[in-house]
């Protein structure tokens, strides 16, 4: 289990709200410089968290929370922990992505009290021999840094499929379930983490032990087998690339084997500032990727911004139901300056490097859209461009949407959350979550046909792609590429060269003949 800090008693100060000040900000400037530095070890989207959190420590708002606090005779422990806390909770009522990083700022809290009282912060054990970690969520910190000799496994109670432990979770190919709710587990008891199911099984029988052995050293295997491009039993090429958040991904990506980019995201250049950033600066950072993939298509998402990513120049705060209201392409039209620079941006990169740049825009509605997107991106020189499809109205007008757009790439996790009309950073309906959905996989295969019907490729960037059988599927309703975290490729690679396109268009066509998500699951996994 992961160790948390008794809170701080109410008493009051013993000494002036000035020392208690000093104190506090020399143990936020520890905190933050810690954080960085663990961030520098880990690299990636590690790294990005990291950096976020230190952001959070030295907050201005918090600062002024502190100072308050301490002003009214609370010692410097009890004003972190209150002032972090009431900040946490404000972000929890917020819900979607603020709500998830209430747990991030509650560790900072942590880490700046066990600083001020000059003790080790809390984190992972370490009992001296492998096993599968517990914790209501785990810190950002900790993950980033688990020593995967020791840490076979984790499961949280808390947290969701947004959390920042199952983000670095993903990233590093760490087994982990996260948000189980409550279960009863003892130190020293048995248990198999099922990721690929989302099942902790206690107390497993021989036989399910046996089982999930067997699977284990299938993995080894996929994960150790030499990197070839991704293709089917019968040879039908199915290209595995990336989804990637910065630039600094590429070297692992290629090393995974990525042959390619399938979703570059863009928004770690604007979610930073008060400000768009300049062309030249986005122009250096797209040149750094291209470069990387020299040669390879690279496939760059414009900035998605609104709903849990508002930017105070682009997105309006004031709307009642942002993830319905003006986001992606609807945001970067009304501030087309900005949707301007940044393709001016990308188009200078291209001329300046050798790889394949297909350039695409977020939160495709309507064909109106598409022809605006597409006419624009043309018009500053971008050479192939598309549309990514994640409301139901684009898979239903793809056929439409493809006349002008020259390809289609389907983020799943939107689509199910408009399909079902179930947020998918909400956890009280997480079960109508899944991209196995015959609801969704239908639609899916309407933006294949689309596909087809004007000879332009389709691929997946969400995260259903990374899920080895349902990659199957999607190869199956018609999918030409697939994008996921680099840590999935091996074993989306070792699945698809199971199976021929004859079976993955049976194994695809079990599971559309289903009515829910459990049972479109179980068909595929019968017919597979």
């Amino acid at each position: 289990m992961a160790s948390a800090l008794e809170a701080p008693t109410s008493a009051p100060s013993s000494r002036t709200p000035e020392e208690e000040k000093t104190a506090v900000a020399a143990a936020v400037s520890a905190v933050a410089a810690e954080l960085n530095a663990r961030g520098e070890r880990a690299g990636g989207s590690a790294q990005d968290v990291l950096e976020a959190q230190a952001m959070m420590a030295e907050d201005p708002t918090l600062e002024e929370l502190v100072h308050g606090k301490i002003d009214e005779g609370s010692t410097g422990e009890y004003a972190v922990y209150t002032s972090f806390h009431e900040f946490a909770e404000q972000l929890k009522e917020l819900g979607g992505y603020l709500g998830e990083r209430a747990a991030d700022l509650a560790d900072v809290a942590q880490r700046i009290i066990a600083q001020l009282r000059g003790v080790s912060a809390p984190g992972v054990p370490e009992p001296g021999h492998p096993f599968v970690l517990v914790a209501p969520d785990l810190a950002p910190a900790d993950t980033a840094l688990l020593d995967l000799n020791q840490v076979l496994a984790v499961v949280t109670t808390d947290g969701g499929p947004t959390s920042h432990t199952a983000i670095l979770a993903r990233e590093k190919g760490i087994v982990a379930v996260v948000g189980t709710g409550e279960i009863e587990l003892a130190e020293g008891q048995m248990v198999i983490v099922d990721a690929s199911q989302d099942l902790v099984i206690v107390d497993p029988t021989d036989e399910q032990l046996t089982e999930a052995a067997q699977r284990a050293a299938d993995r080894a295997a996929a994960q150790s087998a030499p990197i070839t491009p991704g293709a089917l039993a019968d040879g039908t090429s199915v290209p595995l690339l990336a989804n990637l958040g910065s630039p600094a991904g590429a070297a692992d990506a290629i090393a995974l084997g990525a042959e390619g980019v399938g979703l570059f995201r863009t928004e770690f250049l604007f979610l930073s500032s008060d400000e768009a950033p300049s062309v030249e600066s986005q122009k250096a950072s797209y040149v750094e990727l291209l470069t990387a993939f020299e040669g390879k298509k690279v496939v760059v998402r414009a900035l998605d911004a609104g709903a849990d990513k508002p930017l105070p120049f682009l997105t309006d705060d004031s709307e009642e139901n942002p993830a319905l209201g003006r986001r992606g392409i609807r945001a970067l039209a009304h501030r087309e300056n900005i949707l301007r620079d940044q393709l001016t941006a990308l188009a200078q990169a291209d001329a300046e490097t050798n790889a394949e740049l297909w350039v695409m825009a977020p939160m495709i509605a309507t064909v109106d859209e598409t022809e605006y997107f597409t006419s624009l991106a043309k018009e500053l020189g971008l050479k192939t461009t598309g549309v990514m499809v994640e409301v139901p109205s684009a898979a239903i007008l793809a056929t439409e949407i493809l006349k002008s757009a020259d390809f289609a790439s389907i983020g799943t996790n939107d689509l199910v959350q408009y399909t079902m009309a179930a947020d998918r950073l909400l956890g009280s309906v997480a079960h109508l979550q899944s991209p196995w959905h015959p609801a969704a996989l239908r639609l899916i295969q309407m933006v294949a046909d689309g596909g087809k019907a004007n000879g332009k490729p389709v691929g997946v960037c969400g995260e259903a792609a990374a899920d080895p059988l349902l990659a199957v599927v999607l190869v199956g309703l018609g999918v030409n590429t697939l994008s996921m975290s680099p840590s999935a490729l091996a074993d989306v690679r070792a699945e698809l060269k199971k199976h021929t396109l004859e079976d993955a268009q049976r194994i695809a066509a079990a599971a559309l003949a289903t009515g829910n998500a459990d049972q479109a699951k179980t068909a595929a996994r019968a017919a597979a």
